[in-house]
């Protein structure tokens, strides 16, 4: 059996708190999701990353919750 859905999907505005890796957003319908990994240079970085200094803060300075 083939079922076939046609959609039209209108956003006026779409707000993400947060994606993280392995993280899929889905609009609309789909049979398959095929997963997806690409890791990009786009730097040029040639060497690792530095360390953090301490690895119990966050590597982003965060604002008080609102």
């Amino acid at each position: 059996m083939n079922l076939f859905v046609s959609q039209t999907i209108v956003i006026q505005q779409l707000k993400v708190e947060g994606i993280q890796n392995s993280s899929v957003l889905q609009i609309g319908s789909a049979g398959v999701i095929q997963p997806v990994s690409q890791l990009f240079n786009t730097g040029g970085h040639i060497g690792p990353a530095p360390q953090l200094p301490d690895p119990d803060l966050p590597s982003v300075p965060l604002g008080p919750p609102s």
